[in-house]
């Protein structure tokens, strides 16, 4: 027995209610019969009325809970119990089981021929409660992982593979259709990875056993299989994906690839090296189906946004994006490259590789091998009459003395250095052979970032610091009174595969040089830069704005403690 409340018109209801008028409804209907999208997405699309408001409307009208999934602890065995397929058709996950029912979280819980489809599934009774769309299909990708199917697959190929007496690279060269097991396993991981917005994916043969690992806001998740003969297969077919060559195993190679997974555009950067079992292979994905981040939405706080802004909108100098690798910067540059590509400016990029590809910006592949160097093809883009100068990263001396020079000739020069903050970035230059001279007059400003992990909401709660945690807040805080904070973390739940955090967040530094700083880095005086520096106006460090984070809940100590310790280590 489903327990409903009688089929309501939601458009007549909303007009009723005033919170539409009738030429709005009639407007909707008109988009709807053209995209054949519910009517309730229609009018949250065009702006007619809040979601909150729609979805609070139809729990009271239908005398049914409103859900928040980003809250709700979901158990994943009874969420499978609908199979996949029938959970996105109707938009539909299992959220609970009473002694009366199934509590089923709906998109449209007016649907009267979803559930009745869904009683016939379930065979028990149901009571539908109303979520959102966005956060329903964000909890089905983390429900239904793939697994188990990745081991079933795994399983598969591998008695194909002993029961195949070929060579090798025949067998994956002529498994060209997609039912062919090393083709469906391979989408399988793909899927899996997006679905739980993986940056990387690692393929580890060992002496027994293949482990699969995705990186997962900057932390590895493993799943480990025994059919470690399917490796071989597997990295035969990537590099057959990215043209590298099937025949050499005793080197590394490098290559890239796009692929279109769930309807994203997904750009692979792929690198294999020997290993002691086999050979281990490491994927970057890259989701170009949402295009470059607007410099909005990087995450930078407005005030230092705004700060950045003016910087790269002058005439010249250079500007430095610094972190280790996988901190944001490539995001950063190319958030301010679109917010600079207009048409009456000449911009030119250089990097390697290019990840992102950009109208009307002249992008520069390096290729070492035929002499297109960094040095070569800076010298080589000066002449070429740019504006604005992208340099994908200053990695020596020749490189940052081009893109100095460069800056003191009116252009605006970008580029990034893999340094720990932002007062080491202009020591650093100095190091790698540049004369303070140079650094003074054309560095303009350096822009340190980390990415921290945040606390899933979902099982957010208190936390009280121990005796290093004190500490820390002192060392860190440098005297500002936090005794009144109630600090948070996360205990773990499927939302965050446990972990307590999901998703990340910026964290960043802004260093403006002025004149103090320029006079110290001429004299090359480390400790007076190091002071002047410390001691500018606006100046905040990367260590103290992770701490306002967790002061505001966003993430945990212990990501305070990690960036802490890394910049420390650079001093």
């Amino acid at each position: 027995m489903t327990t409903m409340a009688k089929r309501i018109r939601i458009g007549d209801l909303l007009v009723e209610k005033n919170m539409i008028t009738e030429t709005q409804l009639q407007h909707a209907l008109q988009e709807q019969k053209l995209s054949g999208r519910k009517l309730g997405n229609t009018l949250v699309e065009l702006g007619y009325v809040e979601e909150n408001a729609l979805l609070n409307l139809l729990s009271a009208q239908l005398n049914i809970p409103f859900v928040e999934l980003k809250q709700f602890r979901f158990d994943r065995a009874l969420v499978q119990s609908l199979p996949e397929t029938s959970a996105r058709r109707y938009r539909v996950i299992v959220l609970r089981e009473d002694f009366d029912g199934l509590l089923l979280g709906m998109a449209d819980p007016t649907d009267l021929f979803c559930l009745d489809e869904l009683q016939r599934i379930l065979k028990k009774p149901l009571k539908p409660a109303v979520v959102r769309e966005s956060e329903l299909l964000d909890v089905l990708d983390i429900a239904y992982t793939r697994a188990s199917e990745i081991a079933t697959l795994a399983g598969e190929l591998d008695e194909e593979l002993q029961e195949a007496a070929v060579d090798l690279a025949d067998f994956v060269t002529e498994a060209a259709d997609s039912d062919a097991p090393v083709v469906k396993l391979l989408q399988k991981i793909f899927e899996e990875a997006i679905n739980t917005k993986a940056s990387d994916i690692h393929i580890e043969p060992d002496e027994k056993v293949l482990r699969i690992r995705n990186r997962i806001d900057g932390v590895l998740l493993e799943q480990v299989m025994n059919e470690k003969r399917i490796a071989s297969a597997l990295v035969v077919r990537l590099k057959l994906m990215a043209g590298l060559d099937i025949s050499e195993k005793r080197l590394p190679q490098d290559g890239r690839f796009n692929l279109k997974v769930k309807n994203r555009n997904i750009d692979v950067r792929m690198s294999t090296m020997p290993v002691q079992f086999g050979e281990s292979v490491v994927m970057r994905l890259l989701d170009h189906t949402d295009g470059v981040l607007a410099l909005n939405k990087v995450g930078m706080p407005t005030t230092l946004m705004e700060r950045f802004r003016r910087v790269i909108t002058r005439p010249h100098g250079l500007v430095l994006v610094t972190g280790p690798t996988g901190s944001g910067k490539t995001t950063t540059l190319y958030g301010a490259l679109s917010e600079l590509n207009k048409p009456e400016k000449k911009i030119i990029t250089v990097e390697d590789p290019v990840e992102y590809r950009l109208p009307r910006i002249n992008q520069v592949q390096l290729h070492e091998k035929i002499g297109l160097t960094f040095g070569n093809v800076l010298r080589a883009t000066l002449r070429q009459d740019p504006d604005i100068l992208l340099v994908g990263e200053i990695r020596d001396a020749e490189s940052a003395e081009i893109a100095l020079r460069a800056a003191m000739t009116g252009h605006m020069v970008l580029s990034t250095l893999h340094t720990n903050d932002a007062v080491t970035s202009a020591l650093r230059l100095i190091d790698i052979g540049v004369d303070g001279y140079l650094v003074a007059t054309a560095l303009k400003a350096i822009v340190a970032q980390r990415l921290v992990r945040k606390i899933c909401t979902s099982c957010i709660q208190d936390y009280t610091p121990d005796a290093n945690d004190v500490q820390l807040i002192k060392t860190v805080g440098k005297g500002r009174d936090f005794s009144g904070v109630t600090f948070k973390h996360g205990a773990g739940c499927p939302h965050c595969h446990n972990t307590g955090y999901r998703g990340r967040i910026g964290v960043f530094e802004m260093l403006e040089l002025n004149q103090p700083m320029a006079e110290a880095l001429r004299e090359n005086n480390i400790n007076a830069f190091t002071r002047a520096a410390t001691e500018s106006p606006y100046f905040q460090s990367l260590s103290l704005v992770a701490l306002e984070y967790a002061e505001k809940g966003l993430t945990t100590l212990d990501e305070v403690m990690g960036i802490t310790a890394q910049v420390e280590e650079a001093i």
